[in-house]
């Protein structure tokens, strides 16, 4: 019973945990370089980064890219997992992590050998 106690009080606290990330994730983000503005929302048992706004299409994005997001929490404010962008047919790791001014995400591909940070604030 105790063993039971212990399993189901670990699951609330994950699911907790994922909530508040995940609540504090959706949105719409501006992206630190000021050429994007996306939506984060659920879609399904995911999470989508869509496009709505791209001031530069000539590095190939576009409104209504979009990117589809399965992430677990790691802690209180970050979420981590894997991103795929179908468009590119592109999937690497993610890491999602949000503070008190915004969230920061990092992609990886080729084994965590290339990696990109990328800052985004609140769209008011």
């Amino acid at each position: 019973m105790k063993r039971k106690t212990v399993f189901v009080a670990s699951m609330l606290v994950c699911s907790h945990a994922h909530a508040d990330a995940l609540s504090d994730a959706r949105g719409v983000w501006l992206r630190d370089d000021g050429n994007a503005r996306v939506r984060i929302a659920p879609c399904g048992q995911k999470l989508c980064a869509t496009n709505l706004w791209i001031g530069d299409t000539s590095k190939g994005e576009d409104v209504g890219d979009k990117l589809i997001m399965t992430l677990k929490p790691n802690s209180d404010s970050t979420l981590k997992g894997t991103a795929y962008d179908p468009k590119r047919k592109l999937t690497f790791s993610m890491t999602l992590r949000v503070a008190s001014k915004g969230l920061t995400t990092r992609g990886c591909v080729a084994g965590g050998l290339v990696c990109k940070n990328t800052s985004w604030t609140p769209a008011k």
